[in-house]
């Protein structure tokens, strides 16, 4: 009786163990990731003084980050965001870059929803950041910096177990006072910013063989 219970068990043991390693190597590989995006933008045309205007789409907006996750569905992240607009048709002719850095927290949903297909997720962040914008060509020294809050949304496709494709919404709301003299406004920018951006996540743990 004992020799022929010991393979049902050591099986038992082994499903235990295989089980427990996958859920690990899932965890680990959802702990720390990277992320890096191209897309566009749209400034807020009250961002501008008089006589300028932006266009409603612009290219590029470049975004780079790393996120941690504390828990399955709960995180933070650090990212670092590019953008260059410039006049349309009817303004003063200008280009613009907006850079920006934030730190936010991170909360995957997906779970909770249930109803997602098997290989979309959504994972929706928010935080404080810096804002640096510099005019190019003629209103150069017009330079200005303020701080921002950020928010957005991601759609994620699943590619792997180490890597997804996703698209990221997001606004930036700048928190900055009016241009005195207007002068300083020529060129420059101090509103708010829309972006939308296509991109790959790819994770930087429990990666061994990927």
């Amino acid at each position: 009786m004992t020799l022929n219970n010991r393979p049902p068990k050591l099986s038992i043991l082994l499903l235990a163990l295989v089980c427990f390693s996958y859920t690990y190597a899932q965890k680990a590989t959802n702990e720390i990731k990277a992320q890096l995006a191209v897309g566009i933008n749209s400034p807020s045309q009250s961002g501008f003084v008089e006589q300028f205007q932006g266009k409603s789409v612009n290219f590029p907006t470049v975004n780079l980050g790393v996120q941690y996750m504390f828990k399955r569905q709960l995180g933070a992240k650090l990212d670092f965001g590019f953008n260059r607009f410039s006049s349309d048709d009817s303004s003063i002719e200008f280009k613009t870059n907006y850079t920006r850095i934030n730190a936010q927290f991170v909360y995957d949903p997906t779970e909770a929803i249930g109803f997602l297909p098997l290989r979309l997720g959504l994972v929706a962040h928010a935080g404080p950041g810096y804002s640096l914008v510099k005019p190019l060509g003629d209103f150069g020294d017009n330079k200005r910096s303020f701080l921002n809050l950020m928010g957005g949304l991601e759609i994620h496709y699943a590619m792997s177990e180490y890597m997804s494709l996703y698209t990221d919404v997001s606004y930036i709301a700048g928190f900055v006072g009016d241009f005195d003299p207007i002068t300083e406004g020529f060129g420059s920018f101090n509103g708010n910013l829309l972006t939308i951006t296509f991109g790959i996540t790819f994770s930087l743990s429990g990666c061994q063989y990927c």
